[in-house]
């Protein structure tokens, strides 16, 4: 998947965004959040800018920087402007928020969404040119296969693909393998999407 998608995660009623291509999280969206639960257990508030001035982080931003051979933290400008880091970096900063991040964000790392978003995308690209060469009226393709993502949106459960889960990508990207699969033995189209949906959707 070439194009780069910001999917979100939910932490503490907060958003937090990350990035399809690089797997950069945003450290402000982190900062809010985290400043959310220390406010609610009583705690001061945690600075980035600080944190990001100390020696320790320093040095850590500059062993990850020589280790991966990239620059790890990315601040965008302008309004609603975010800071984007590493995901080790990522996780060192929601442990100086709280340890009790530890294990949220960690399990984040390993949870194959931002994978599965990338490979449903692949997918959904194929299943298009399956469509398109079985489609007779080419003009109103893209109408049509508008209306199929949302078909497949719907029985699969989902409002926003940004906000999906795992698992819900997953079962995305196996839809659209089984229509892409269906088109290529059926001429009927809409009997192709409708059994590729069914296949996982019942």
């Amino acid at each position: 998947m070439t194009t780069e998608v910001t999917m979100k995660r939910t932490l503490f009623g907060k958003d937090i965004s990350q990035k399809s291509k690089s797997e950069f999280f945003s450290a402000t969206d982190l900062v809010e959040a985290g400043n959310l639960f220390r406010r609610e257990n009583g705690l001061s508030q945690f600075n980035l800018s600080q944190y990001l001035k100390s020696k320790s982080t320093n040095e850590f931003v500059e062993d990850l920087e020589i280790k991966y051979g990239i620059k790890v933290i990315n601040s965008s400008r302008g309004r609603n402007s975010k800071t984007w880091v590493h995901p080790l970096l990522f996780i060192d900063i929601a442990l100086a928020i709280s340890p009790k991040l530890k294990i949220e964000v960690y399990e984040w790392l390993f949870d194959h969404l931002i994978a599965n978003r990338n490979i449903s995308g692949d997918s959904y690209k194929e299943m298009s040119s399956a469509i398109y060469s079985n489609f007779g009226n080419k003009k109103e393709f893209p109408k049509y296969i508008s209306k199929v993502a949302d078909y497949i949106k719907k029985s699969v459960g989902v409002s926003d693909w940004e906000s999906c889960t795992s698992e819900q990508l997953e079962k995305r990207d196996k839809i659209h393998v089984a229509i892409k699969l269906f088109c290529n033995v059926l001429n009927d189209t809409n009997q192709a999407v409708r059994l590729g949906v069914l296949e996982y959707c019942r």
